[in-house]
């Protein structure tokens, strides 16, 4: 056994019982999107977390601990993803990415936003000419230090 063959677990509950992730994260406690990203095996779950995510999922003690473990992040089986929706990300970020970098930099000075000290939430937005995705990322900036 290892984590990916939790995640599948995981995943196969979700679908066989029609479990939705805005009430896995109702019960743990946490934002839909960490907890998604952590059945997803790319966050560390505490034991307390684990727990509650085994009850939802009929987990063995066993594959609860392998959602402690901390994972090897990154889920994406190939460096250009061929699935359309992560494309449109990859997209986005090949068309937008210096942009963004570049008014970063203007407004912060030169450093990074962190992956670690992050927020993300995602919401549908009604709209007349059909629904849209609003995804709001929050990272907190870090400079690079002068030694």
């Amino acid at each position: 056994m290892n984590r990916l063959d939790v995640t599948e677990k995981i995943i196969s509950t979700k679908v066989s019982k029609g479990i939705k992730w805005s009430d896995v994260a109702d019960k743990v406690g946490l934002s839909k999107e960490w907890v998604t990203a952590a059945c997803l095996g790319q966050m560390t779950l505490d034991a307390k977390q684990a727990k509650a995510i085994g009850k939802i999922f009929g987990l063995t003690s066993e594959e609860q601990k392998w959602l402690q473990v901390v994972p090897y992040k990154g889920s994406l089986p190939s460096a250009v993803p061929t699935d359309p929706l992560i494309y449109r990300w990859y997209e986005i970020v090949s068309v937008y990415g210096t942009t963004i970098k570049e008014l970063i930099h203007e407004e912060f000075g030169d450093g990074i936003m962190s992956a670690i000290d992050f927020s993300m939430d995602i919401v549908r937005e009604p709209d007349p000419k059909g629904d849209r995705v609003n995804v709001v990322l929050s990272g907190k900036f870090l400079p690079y230090k002068q030694y």
